[in-house]
């Protein structure tokens, strides 16, 4: 009986030598990987230009004064500032109020969103969410200029029956953090809500069944599998929230020349940067708070990244 062999494989020849195919192929994945460095050259080219050499040159400055090493000699002088330590209470307060309210309330409305089975309702509520974060944040500060001014504020009465008479009531010292913390989440929250919401799309419809099957219900599904399911999200965002946070600026400044400085020009660490270099010409010590503020919020994100297993494998 004579057994006939088995025919080769289609992209296999008997010479051992590949086919055209797989050359095709493989030229393919070479001009993809091609074209894939090129699209990444340009935020290449950004990251080194507005990124790395600029940190680069606030290290040099920060360890020298006039072109001389002076070593923590700088960074000294600043924490001795009698403004240094007021700003960096401001900033930390400001930071814990909204990194609190940004991943409590926006996990909320994005399970509350997620939940909504009418569609249309669903889709509307995505894009009202979504429409602060289109204002620019100077923008932004502008219109809460009016909506916290009990003159002319269409919550007056909210505002006036909490004891406040006038902007420069509403914007008092002790206030600012609160305020800071309700303009930067009318702004930033909506579009995280959208980024949550589609995180929440990707967890297994059958995860979300076999969850009903066992009798959880909204509250224990979201607890027990939802949460757990966008640790990874909420990581990221903390990330982004937390290196937004550390450059308080804009909000402060507009504040400031709106109520002739009852708000101070040193409120917070960027603003007491600014001063060192533009009003002291004092570049080396505003080098030194900047670095200062890449160091704390690097350690920051460093907990979020670890805590949150984000570049870790499911």
């Amino acid at each position: 009986m004579t057994v006939t062999a088995p025919p080769a494989p289609v992209d296999v020849v008997p010479t051992g030598r590949r086919r055209p195919g797989r050359r095709r192929a493989s030229r393919m994945n070479a001009g993809q990987s091609r074209y894939g460095y090129i699209f990444v050259s340009g935020y290449t080219l950004l990251l080194l230009a507005f990124g790395l050499l600029p940190t680069l040159y606030a290290i040099y400055l920060a360890f020298t004064r006039n072109g001389a090493f002076v070593g923590v000699d700088n960074f000294v002088r600043v924490f001795n500032d009698y403004r240094f330590l007021p700003a960096v209470a401001h900033v930390a307060l400001y930071i814990v109020y909204w990194l609190i309210s940004l991943i409590v309330f926006v996990v909320i409305l994005a399970i509350i969103v997620h939940a909504i089975r009418v569609r249309w309702l669903g889709n509307t509520a995505r894009f009202l969410f979504y429409i602060p974060g289109a204002i620019a944040g100077a923008s932004s500060v502008l219109l809460w200029l009016f909506v916290l001014d009990p003159t002319v504020s269409p919550v007056s009465g909210l505002l006036r029956s909490m004891g406040y008479e006038s902007l420069v009531n509403v914007v008092a010292v002790d206030n600012l953090p609160v305020v800071f913390t309700v303009i930067a989440f009318w702004a930033g929250a909506g579009g995280w809500i959208v980024i949550m919401y589609g995180a929440l799309n990707n967890i297994s419809s059958d995860i979300m069944e076999a969850a009903r099957i066992d009798g959880a219900g909204p509250i224990q599904t979201a607890w027990h599998i939802q949460l757990p399911m966008l640790k990874k999200w909420i990581s990221y965002m903390g990330i982004m929230s937390l290196a937004a946070g550390t450059q308080l600026f804009v909000e402060p400044k507009i504040l400031a020349q709106a109520t002739k400085n009852v708000v101070p020009e040193d409120y917070s660490l960027n603003q007491l940067a600014y001063l060192y270099a533009f009003r002291q010409n004092d570049f080396s010590g505003s080098a030194a708070i900047s670095l200062v503020l890449l160091v704390v919020a690097l350690g920051l994100s460093a907990v979020f990244i670890f805590r949150g297993r984000l570049f870790e494998h499911d």
